[in-house]
């Protein structure tokens, strides 16, 4: 009996352990404020500044956005519009269902069979942002989140995320040079992640949505590759509210 008790206990102390170690980086995030690597909206040019001109862009003028086709819904056309017609001299690109497939299968075919079989659409939506920032550089904006000011101001930093609302990173809006060490290290984490929580919101959440994002955001602070302000520098930079687009 007394055998029996020992094993039990070292059991759940075991099975503790393990529940600690999964969600510690998790629980490290309430405590996080990347105070170190925060952007303030004071700190961002207003439009039109001549200050803009004195900052290096480092980030390429490519606006990412994303959607099951072409045929985007009339509730966010006029969010998609301000976006284009703010920025005439900014490439953009609509990544559709297809032309996401297309560009995993041409350029990361080691993924394709990962993207495919995310049992939620949402998962690649997440991913496929990843992927393009990670390739081509550029900002990503969600289509619904719509563009109030240029963006020019945001690409003199080698990568931005913004804080969310209680702790963490967005995914909604995001911009990067090309090959930023972040964003490759965001791709080559999701296979690892994609796992079924259950639950789908989790499963989403913590397989590519913004807790995942979270997460190596947290890893990546601690790896020491945080570093450098220019065009080859690691440093992500972290709005302290939603980002002015």
């Amino acid at each position: 009996m007394r055998r029996g008790l020992v094993v039990f206990i070292v059991v759940n102390f075991l099975v503790i352990v393990f529940l600690v170690s999964k969600v510690f980086t998790l629980l490290t995030l309430l405590i996080e404020d990347g105070a170190a690597d925060a952007i303030h909206r004071f700190e961002i040019p207003a439009p039109n500044s001549p200050l803009i001109d004195n900052r290096p862009q480092l980030i390429p003028k490519i606006i990412h956005q994303t959607y099951i086709n072409e045929s985007i819904p009339e509730q966010w056309r006029e969010a998609q519009r301000s976006c284009i017609n703010l920025h005439e001299d900014y490439e953009y690109r609509l990544w559709t269902d297809l032309g996401s497939r297309e560009f995993i299968a041409t350029e990361y075919p080691w993924f394709l069979d990962t993207f495919e079989n995310y049992p939620q659409p949402i998962q690649r939506a997440d991913a496929i942002r990843y992927f393009v920032l990670a390739h081509y550089g550029g900002v990503y904006i969600d289509l619904d989140d719509g563009c109030n000011r240029r963006l020019d101001p945001l690409l003199s930093y080698p990568a931005w995320l913004h804080r969310t609302i209680p702790t963490g990173i967005s995914n909604d809006a995001m911009g990067a040079t090309p090959q930023h060490p972040f964003f490759l290290r965001v791709i080559d984490s999701l296979q690892s992640y994609n796992k079924n929580w259950q639950l789908p919101y989790v499963t989403v959440m913590y397989s590519t949505g913004p807790l995942f994002l979270s997460v190596i955001w947290k890893e990546y602070m601690a790896s020491g590759d945080n570093l450098g302000d220019d065009i080859g520098g690691g440093r992500v930079i972290v709005g302290t509210g939603k980002m002015p687009v």
